[in-house]
């Protein structure tokens, strides 16, 4: 006979799956396992969960965990502190931030249709916003440096509505959202539509606009500040990384390629809240699944403490009466397209079509009228709820934390764009729109004010305004706010690292091998030396680095637990938490992101950081030419060294290795100074120059510097052509000038290959002039310069340089170059009239042969350069 079935088992069984082959012996496991807990805690509850799990790991049952928890709040209401704020003040405040951020956007648009901007994100999170500002999110001051915020682009106009009340924007400034070039003349300042560094340096610290840039940026941005520590560089401890990104923008790749990282290195110092308002650009973000948990599964995964933030705090009450599971059944049942409707909808329609599934789920909603269903909040627009998710990730330790907030899109909006499909591209609202949205929020405004999209600022010494500014003051004061103070860090005199590849007295050797050396030495610099951040990504053998493995240590935050295979090496593989390089492995969009921490740390952390990143050159701007130009708006300051450079100096590995084309897109991006520099002198010129420049002088530019694997005779820098050097080019060979037939102008790796051509014309009786070109761009931009100014009616606009260069000389000009024809190109306009120009370059695919039949087979081989010389002479 059966025993009988106990209270606890019989409340077991009510929640039991219907395909329970057994469901007396589960409810009996049930009560047990809820008896462990209650009587000896959670972490004894835990560990038999581990032990059960190890046993049937031993039985070969093949069965896992699952990664997904239930849709509902990770933390319960027990759980919650006690919110440290006036709630209603606060919620006040959100309002009027949503209702000046609407404005701005709204009437950007009645003015110029043309300017775009976006209402529905920031409506979706502002919430999530406010609390941190409110709470969290610790600005720079005399006790500490301050956190990081990453924010989600599309909600900048949020961003500005409270700088607006901070008393940082003004109206006039409001009026000018994006509209940066007619801003000045109303005496205003443009606000740029997202977060941009470089157009608004006192505001933004992080651009975002490019969807998954920030993700990835924030997790090594927090991984460099343990780096400054480790390194006793900079204390960063207790300073925080918050990132709030959109549930879309977590399929970029570069959102999710580091999370691993993040996880391995324990980086308790960042906290990304996602926010899942369900909609991407054109629908829902997966519209036949749940978005929340597949982030959950990811998330946890890769070894991150999810926090899921679900449900107001409206749903506690049904929570509490749902004994049965009805709503957490419903949930699972419901996929992200059927939520949106959900948001689209009124009240009505939620009680008919949610509650009304089911007998259980209509007692719950009984007693509540169609308006408390359609108020119902979700997780992410529920302030003390949002202050407890928060809370917990600030407080949590050993693991980055994420928190999965769930929203509408376009909270508020009604029937103008509330979890519509194409809110997110809502940028007009008519008259009821705005009136509907101001009753919606209780917002003091007038039927005139509030249909003519009127900003709205309260009284100075109103109860929003002082709390607004106490909130601030002790959390150190407004944010976002970049500051850019920081000691400026001596040069060492170019002699001191690099005199061996300024006299190098015809000694071979690879512009990669006189950088690597020259790095050495830099490192040894007792006042540059530790600010230097020497970054590979799983390439630093290539590149005969190994040698720094011993000298400097690889960054590693616990240390090295193991003996290397080759301990007994000079080379040996050494691992330290002090340690210098960044060896990011085979991730260049990670190795980016390293760079562009440390390239920023002058103005993140007020601490000027010098790195070297070096990388296949065609694995650079090709690859991860967004992540640069984010730098570059970023305002970064450091080195990226392209090398194995040029379509035929790295022979036999083929067409995807083989860079044709990286000095063409570096080129374009403003400032970034481009140089290509055949010798080791004329690299240490260059290198000494922008240290000059980004640590002393501390100016906002970066380098790009190809770098070459082919050994060759590395002559001695001629006496005082370091100016030209750095300009762009300089004679390096040639007769007197009036007896030169033809000039000959060469670039990296194929300015050998012109020497050459000089020489064999000259056989030929053909007298040629050499000219040296460190930098295509740097001609071209100077004379844009030149040509700009003439345009403008500039008295004296002076000469470009190239053409000041040439001047002397007579005849044709030929140019060659291991990159497209398109870079020598680009100076075409500025030589002096009645030159002949015709340039050889590597367009194309690139093949796998040796060095000599790929010059042979793009025509920039000597015998080439001379066959285009002869050509032009006819």
């Amino acid at each position: 006979m059966n025993a009988p079935i106990s209270s606890g088992q019989l409340r077991a069984l009510i929640d039991m799956p219907l395909n329970d082959p057994d469901p007396v012996e589960t409810a009996e496991w049930r009560e047990a396992f809820a008896s462990l807990a209650e009587a000896h805690g959670p972490e004894r509850a835990r560990w038999m969960l581990d032990e059960l799990a190890r046993i049937a790991r031993t039985q070969r049952i093949g069965w896992q965990p699952e990664l997904s928890t239930p849709y509902v709040n990770t933390i319960a209401v027990e759980a919650q502190p006690a919110f440290p704020g006036d709630l209603a003040i606060e919620e006040r405040l959100a309002s009027l931030m949503r209702w000046n951020a609407l404005a701005m956007v709204v009437r950007a648009n009645q003015a110029y249709g043309e300017l775009g901007g976006h209402i529905a994100s920031y409506a979706s999170a502002a919430d999530l916003f406010e609390t941190g500002f409110n709470h969290f999110f610790h600005a720079r001051d005399e006790k500490q440096r301050g956190d990081l915020v990453f924010f989600q682009p599309h909600s900048a106009p949020g961003v500005y509505a409270r700088a607006f009340l901070e008393g940082r924007l003004s109206e006039e400034d409001l009026r000018h959202y994006r509209q940066e070039l007619t801003a000045p003349a109303h005496g205003a300042r443009g606000l740029s539509s997202y977060p941009h560094p470089y157009l608004m340096p006192d505001f933004w610290q992080f651009p975002t606009g490019s969807m998954g840039i920030g993700p990835i940026s924030s997790i090594y941005h927090a991984r460099f500040m343990r780096y400054l520590t480790h390194r006793n560089l900079l204390d960063c401890e207790g300073r925080k990384v918050w990132g709030v990104f959109g549930d879309g923008e977590m399929d970029e790749p570069e959102s999710m390629s580091a999370l691993t990282l993040a996880a391995r290195e324990k980086l308790d110092n960042l906290v990304w809240v996602v926010n899942c308002n369900l909609q991407r650009l054109d629908g829902p973000v997966r519209g036949n699944g749940r978005i929340i948990d597949e982030l959950e599964k990811l998330f946890a995964g890769a070894g991150w403490n999810v926090i899921k933030l679900v449900w107001g705090s409206d749903w506690d009450g049904l929570f509490a009466r749902d004994s049965g599971g009805a709503l957490a059944r419903a949930f699972a049942n419901t996929v992200d397209g059927q939520m949106q409707t959900f948001a689209a909808k009124d009240g009505r329609y939620n009680r008919d079509t949610f509650f009304g599934q089911n007998e259980e789920l209509a007692r719950l909603a009984e007693g509540m009228t169609d308006e408390q269903i359609d108020r119902l909040k979700r997780g992410g627009h529920d302030l003390v709820k949002i202050h407890a998710a928060y809370a917990a990730a600030a407080a949590h330790r050993g693991q980055p934390t994420v928190i999965l907030a769930h929203t509408k899109k376009g909270y508020g909006m009604g029937s103008a764009g509330q979890g519509k499909m194409t809110t997110h591209s809502q940028k007009k609202l008519d008259e009821h729109d705005l009136l509907e949205f101001r009753n919606r929020f209780d917002l003091p405004l007038t039927d005139e004010q509030a249909a003519q999209a009127a900003f709205y600022k309260p009284a100075e010494d109103s109860p929003e305004m002082r709390y607004l500014r106490e909130k601030r003051a002790a959390l150190g004061g407004s944010m976002p706010k970049r500051e850019t103070a920081c000691e400026p860090v001596a040069k060492p005199e170019i002699a001191a690292y690099a005199q061996f590849a300024i006299a190098a007295a015809g000694k071979e050797m690879s512009t990669t091998m006189a950088f690597v050396r020259m790095l050495g030495n830099l490192m040894k610099d007792q006042t540059l030396g530790p600010r230097i951040v020497p970054i590979v990504a799983d390439e630093a053998r290539t590149f005969g680095m190994a040698n720094l493995f011993k000298q400097v240590g690889i960054y590693s935050s616990v240390g090295q637990r193991y003996a290397p295979e080759d301990i007994g090496s000079v080379l040996s593989y050494r691992e330290a938490t002090d340690g210098q390089i960044l060896e990011e492995g085979i991730s260049e969009a990670g190795a980016i992101a390293s760079w562009t921490a440390a390239a920023t740390s002058y103005s993140v952390h007020g601490l000027a950081m010098l790195p070297f990143y070096i990388y296949y050159s065609m694995f650079g701007f090709q690859r991860v030419g967004d992540q640069i130009w984010a730098a570059a708006d970023q305002r970064s300051r450091g080195f990226l060294l392209g090398a194995t450079s040029g379509r035929t100096t790295l022979g036999g590995e083929g067409l995807q290795h083989q860079d044709g084309s990286s000095h063409l897109i570096a080129a374009t991006v403003p400032n970034c100074k481009a140089y290509d520099p055949a010798f080791a002198g004329e690299m240490a010129v260059i290198v000494d120059a922008g240290i000059r420049e980004m640590m002393a002088l501390q100016k906002d530019v970066f380098y790009y510097v190809t770098l070459m694997n082919e050994n060759y005779a590395q002559p001695d820098l001629p006496a005082g052509a370091e100016a030209d050097v750095l300009r762009g080019c300089y004679r390096f060979a040639g007769p007197e000038r009036a007896s030169a037939k033809v000039t000959l102008l060469g670039s990296g790796a194929i300015l050998t290959e012109v020497i050459k051509a000089a020489q064999l014309l000259a056989a030929e009786g053909i007298e040629a002039e050499v000219f040296s070109v460190t930098s295509w761009s740097e001609l071209a931009r100077d004379g844009r310069a030149c040509e700009a100014r003439a345009l403008a009616g500039d008295a004296a606009p002076g000469t470009p340089f190239i053409a000041r260069q040439l001047a002397g000389g007579r005849g044709p000009v030929i140019a060659a170059t291991d990159y497209v024809r398109a870079v020598p190109e680009s100076v075409r306009a500025f030589l002096p009239e009645g030159r002949h120009y015709l340039t050889l370059g590597t367009d194309g695919f690139g093949r796998s042969d040796t060095r000599a039949a790929l010059r042979r087979f793009f025509g920039v081989d000597a015998a080439s350069i001379v066959g285009a010389a002869r050509h032009a002479l006819r």
